[in-house]
């Protein structure tokens, strides 16, 4: 690439983040106007120079920004208007689909993965990381998609009498022996928790958590939320680096045993999907109306495809 072609791209960078001092909204017309060229050229001079569309990099460099000043005391309606939501609501569901938690919640890191190394750097610059590595859209989608699914999941039972919850559905049901007793809604969804808290922590190399039972719902999703964050930096680093075989030595475990870091994952989003159709599953049995769960929907409401339900 050629130093014009660097400047170029410099300055298409400029447009797109243009105004972001002041949490001014922007368009991809008005960013294609003030670079003197159409929406159509403009799109694609920016997707094909930094790998990213201009309205996308935008919004996740000012998410990252509001995160970096959540961090540092700023509230989140000050953070919402300086990225230019309309919304505080508006504003939370964008952070909470980007991060994996409520901006409520402090960010471990305040960057989001990028495909161009393009990052927020306080307090108000841009950072390029080369030898950045993002996750995989099918990695990306899967991850996503447990977290979110688990979280509609336990805000839809959020308000269920506690006997619904507690009811035996499937007695004696057991989806793995180590993990004890799943014969009710609420040891399904804990135990959908637990599973990432006990390998989280392990990866992390932390000590077993204590499992003190669900106790109430609202707990429940608060210890959701927790893990989360954990679990999506954990795969996202995974990913950075290109750790899909590396082996884990899991102290907790009795003996000792070794995992590729590849199937860990692939045993977490395969028995979440299984506890959260059965979920489904029992919340029926009980009379409660529940989705089907369905990624390809999920997709499609969280891209603005359809509305959600």
């Amino acid at each position: 690439m050629t130093n014009d072609e660097r400047d170029r791209l410099r300055e298409l960078l400029d447009v797109v983040l243009d105004g972001a001092d002041d949490g001014e909204p922007r368009t991809l017309a008005q960013m294609a106007g003030d670079a003197y060229t159409s929406p159509y050229h403009f799109n694609r001079l920016l997707s094909r120079g930094a790998g990213e569309p201009p309205v996308a990099m935008r919004r996740r460099v000012m998410l990252e920004r509001a995160a970096w000043q959540l961090k540092h005391g700023r509230t989140v309606t000050d953070a919402a208007w300086a990225a230019g939501y309309e919304s505080v609501e508006g504003f939370s569901r964008a952070y909470a689909k980007a991060f994996g938690h409520p901006p409520s919640t402090g960010a471990a890191s305040h960057w989001l993965p990028a495909p161009n190394g393009i990052h927020f750097h306080p307090p108000e610059s841009l950072w390029v990381d080369s030898q950045e590595r993002v996750l995989s859209p099918l990695t990306e989608q899967l991850v996503m998609h447990d977290l979110d699914d688990t979280k509609a999941l336990l805000d839809q039972v959020e308000d269920l009498p506690e006997e619904v919850l507690t009811g035996v559905r499937m007695p004696g049901h057991e989806v793995l022996t180590w993990d004890g007793p799943e014969e009710s809604i609420i040891q399904v969804l804990e135990a959908t928790v637990w599973s990432k808290e006990c390998w989280v922590a392990s990866i992390e190399g932390l000590s077993m958590p204590v499992r003190r039972g669900p106790g109430p719902i609202a707990t429940l999703a608060e210890r959701h939320d927790a893990v989360a964050e954990r679990w999506l930096t954990v795969v996202r680093d995974i990913e950075r680096r290109g750790g899909w075989e590396d082996r884990l030595v899991d102290a907790l475990c009795e003996p000792p045993e070794s995992f590729q870091m590849g199937s860990v994952v692939a045993h977490i989003l395969t028995y979440a999907a299984h506890r959260r159709l059965l979920a489904r599953a029992m919340l029926r049995m009980a009379g409660v109306e529940v989705d089907h769960g369905d990624p390809i929907e999920w997709l499609r409401v969280r891209r603005g495809e359809m509305p959600s339900v």
